[in-house]
This record gives C-alpha cells, sequence and structure tokens, in this order.
C-alpha cells in the first residue's frame, strides 16, 4: 500500500488564522484530518470592520498554536507532513505575509516543498472535500471580497464570464447588517432578521439587472439602504427591510446565474453541467435553495461546500495543495504575497465609476 501524501495548509489572508491537515483515501478521495479555524470577531468588533494592523498581529500571536493544534488533532507525526500549502493572495498584505511566512519556514525547517495557493482558488476546489468534482464547471464565488462567475475548465485554468463593478455580496450584505445596528460581522444576520419581515415591503433597485451579461453591481443597493435607515423608527421596519434586501440580491442573483449558465455552455459545451456555489455567502440558506430550484430548472447539478467549509478555512487551502503536489507543481521560498491575484489574470479589470459594460 503506498503512503498517502499528508498536506499542511495555512491561511490569514484577512481575520480568520486556520491551519488543516488533510491525506487522501484508497479511492483517491480527499480526507480532512483537521481543520481549525480562529476568528478575530472579538478584535475588531468595536471598529465595526476589519482593521489589517490588529488582523495581522493577532495572526502573529496564534499561528504557532493553531498549527500546532491542526498537527494535534491529525494524529501524524510532524515529520509525515509531505508539503506545505500556504494562502499567498489575493488579501491583506500584512496578513497574508503572516501565514506565507510561516508556510514557508515550516517547509523548510522540514526540507519539504512549499505550495503558494491562490485563496479564491480554494473556495473554487472547497466542494472537492466531500464531492465528487470533475473539470469543467461554472463557479460562483460569493464572498465578502469577491463575487465573480467564472469557467472552471481545469486547476488554475479559469476565464471569467462576470463579476463585479464595485461591491462584492458579502461587502453588501455586512454594510446593510452595519446600517441596521448589527454588530460585525452582521452579514449572516440579515437572514434571521429576514425571516421576521416582509420581502415585498420596500422596492429596492437591482443596478445593472438588465444590461452588463452576468457583471454585477451593488453598490446602488447599498445606497437605497442607507436613505430608508434614516427613516426606520420600529424593529419591525428593520427586518422589513432585511427581508426586502434578501429578497433583491436572490433576484440579482437569480437573473445573473441564468446568463452565466448560457455563457457557460456556449463555451464549454459540457456534457454534464455543473453548477459549483462557494464562499461565505454560500452559506445563505435563501439564497442556496434559490440556486438550487433553478439548477434543477436548467439541469444542471448543483454543488456546494459543506456550511462549516464556505468561509475562509484551510482545509481549502490544502486541498490546492494535495492538487498541485500530485502534479509536482511547487514553489520557491521566495514566492511574493500577492494582495490581487485574480483566478483570471487575463480579464480586463472592471471597478470603479465610468465602466462601460
Amino acid at each position: 500500500m503506498s503512503k498517502k501524501p499528508l498536506i499542511l495548509g495555512i491561511e490569514s489572508s484577512c481575520d480568520e488564522t486556520a491551519a488543516s491537515i488533510i491525506s487522501e483515501n484508497e479511492q483517491g478521495n480527499p480526507i480532512v484530518l483537521s481543520n481549525i479555524v480562529s476568528n478575530q470577531v472579538d478584535v475588531h468588533k468595536e471598529f465595526g470592520g476589519v482593521v489589517p494592523e490588529l488582523a495581522a498581529r493577532s495572526h502573529v500571536e496564534k499561528i504557532d498554536w493553531i498549527v500546532q493544534k491542526a498537527i494535534d488533532e491529525s494524529g501524524i507525526n510532524i515529520n509525515e507532513i509531505d508539503a506545505v500549502a500556504s494562502t499567498a493572495g489575493p488579501g491583506l498584505i500584512v496578513c497574508l505575509s503572516v501565514g506565507l511566512s510561516f508556510g514557508k519556514a515550516f517547509a523548510a525547517s522540514l526540507k519539504k516543498p512549499f505550495i503558494a495557493v491562490n485563496h479564491l482558488e480554494g473556495h473554487a476546489l472547497s466542494p472537492k472535500l466531500n464531492s465528487k468534482l470533475n473539470y469543467p464547471y461554472l463557479l460562483l464565488l460569493i464572498s465578502g471580497g469577491h463575487s465573480q462567475y467564472l469557467s472552471v475548465k481545469n486547476l488554475s485554468k479559469y476565464k471569467r464570464l462576470g463579476t463585479t463593478i464595485d461591491d462584492a455580496i458579502g461587502e453588501a450584505f455586512d454594510k446593510t447588517a452595519k446600517l441596521l445596528g448589527i454588530d460585525f460581522p452582521g452579514g449572516p444576520q440579515i437572514e434571521v432578521l429576514a425571516k421576521k419581515g416582509d420581502p415585498n415591503k420596500y422596492n429596492l433597485p437591482k443596478p445593472i439587472f438588465n444590461k452588463g451579461g452576468c457583471n454585477l453591481s451593488f453598490a446602488g443597493l447599498k445606497t437605497a439602504v442607507l436613505k430608508i435607515t434614516k427613516e426606520i423608527k420600529t424593529d419591525q421596519e428593520k427586518f422589513d427591510l432585511a427581508a426586502s434586501f434578501q429578497k433583491t440580491i436572490i433576484e440579482i442573483l437569480f437573473k445573473k446565474t441564468k446568463i452565466a449558465f448560457k455563457e457557460f455552455e456556449k463555451q464549454n459545451k459540457p456534457k454534464e453541467k455543473k453548477f459549483v456555489v462557494a464562499g461565505g455567502v454560500a452559506a445563505n440558506k435563501e439564497i442556496r435553495n434559490m440556486l438550487i430550484n433553478l439548477c434543477e430548472a436548467e439541469n444542471y447539478k448543483p454543488i456546494f461546500p459543506p456550511i462549516e467549509l464556505c468561509g475562509d478555512n484551510a482545509a481549502m487551502i490544502a486541498m490546492v495543495g494535495l492538487e498541485k503536489f500530485k502534479l509536482k507543481q511547487f514553489d520557491e521560498l521566495d514566492y511574493p504575497a500577492r494582495p490581487r491575484w485574480p483566478l483570471d489574470e487575463d480579464a480586463i479589470f472592471l471597478k470603479g465609476a465610468g465602466v462601460k459594460l
């Protein structure tokens, strides 16, 4: 019986310090042996958002014991690790540098290969941790920093079909929550409040709804929410606005996803139509249910990572590391942190005022 690879994954791109050990079973399917995530909610709560310097300091304080805990919980010996995979970008450079430097030093001390991982590719491959997933597939990446439709042709081979031209969807959720008086991180609480409200109470705008292909925009929606919150006087009105906001997001994603389906099919002509939804916002059950129903109607197979692996974690980083390890795609120890690192590096940068769609 041949030894199965053991990969240590390290993640520190924003405000989670995470480490994970993964391997494979005899069938070649990934096995998560440990997955440790430490968040920094208490560190940033009073500021209403992530403070980069404080986040980096917290990573420095925690990363030693987080990695050690991942190794201990996996039940392996440190010398059995075959490679170290660390997030190199995108993210906050002061945060990326902590996990990246630690991973390089760890790999060097063990004389084992080092693998630099794109954080977004971690999300893209996260469903492989619990699902059989072959290329190509359509990916909707929805998180606090990113909102994109991508055609995933193979490992590290992506074609962007659509992206946000301003705010990411998770950012829109968090900012709406803040306007409603919900403590950071408030995005997930929007779904809770929405259950108590009337989704038809407020008619909110849907920017570039009827143009721009499957590109997205949420800045105008956020501005509309800001104006309404200035007039709100009761808790019920807050619930109604949360419900109306979530309904608007769902309507935008419904239409844009249908457009992305057509574009994906035109470019790939797939034998099996697979739709992967990943990133922190993929944990929203109402969005999940809508996309599952849409997939059923359009003959797509919906694939989501487990809820606990939707947010930032190191198991998804180790997953990319495992794929690259098997292909012997290793990196040098001078690999730099990359605060901006798009999956499709050939795609035109689309962001900010004046973007023509």
